[in-house]
């Protein structure tokens, strides 16, 4: 219980004290965009990996060499937890914005984080509004911002590895020639959602697969790159659910 007691104090405190940076990286910005994205993701992944060290996580990481570091990627990750993101954002090598569901906007101060750190909000309900999003994204991955999704578009709670993909997730490397990063998780759900709302400390396993290129692919993968990735992510995931931490 004193993890949990511990996580939350921590971040109500950093985002009300962050609150008169956030007014000076709004200057900067106006100045400076990327100065303003590079230290925006230098503080949030501070701050996540704090959250992090109370939590309890160890990382053990996997194939981390496979990111670029020189151009913008598409990661593409399993979901089975709100800390996937705590765990995954502080090891981005350069900007990146998470695709989120919409709702999050309405969380004082943490969302004007988000919108700096160039996250994109999902409305579900509506499609003009997810279509507008994509080429958002689209546009942010040819001008150096890489993007975060998980195409399963909620935190999977089954027993199967991962859920189904949307292919929709997939069309932002697809119009952008991006490559894409599969980004798989294990045991991360057993830091909090498996005994909500006890956090405890937890022994996670992140790989980061091979670079996927669609011009390298075969027609009919790049016509079913949504079952491709997928199929990649769940081989990952089974393996790492085996490993001895």
């Amino acid at each position: 219980m004193i993890r949990t007691i511990l996580a939350v104090l921590f971040v109500a405190i950093f985002l009300i004290l962050s609150l008169p940076l956030q007014g000076v990286l709004l200057i900067i910005g106006k100045f400076n965009p990327m100065v303003k994205k590079k230290v925006s993701l230098a503080v949030v992944g501070w701050a996540f990996n704090v959250v992090s060290f109370i939590s309890g996580v160890k990382r053990t990481v996997i194939g981390e060499e496979n990111v670029p570091k020189d151009q913008a990627v598409l990661y593409v990750g399993n979901h089975r937890s709100i800390f996937d993101i705590v765990i995954a954002y502080p090891r981005v090598p350069g900007p990146t914005g998470f695709i989120s569901k919409k709702e999050v906007l309405k969380v004082p101060l943490l969302n004007i984080w988000m919108i700096y750190l160039d996250c994109l909000f999902l409305d579900r309900k509506d499609l003009r509004k997810g279509l507008e999003m994509v080429l958002t994204a689209i546009d942010k991955v040819k001008n150096g911002i890489s993007i975060f999704i998980y195409p399963e578009g909620t935190r999977n709670k089954t027993d199967q590895p991962l859920g189904e993909f949307h292919k929709g997730s997939f069309k932002i490397a697809q119009k952008s020639g991006c490559p894409i990063i599969p980004v798989v998780m294990n045991h991360s759900d057993e830091i909090l959602e498996k005994h909500v709302p006890f956090i405890r400390s937890t022994k996670v396993v992140i790989e980061y697969g091979k670079p996927i290129i669609m011009s390298e692919l075969s027609k009919e993968d790049q016509k079913n790159i949504d079952g491709y990735v997928k199929n990649i992510i769940e081989e990952i995931y089974l393996k790492n659910a085996a490993m001895k931490l």
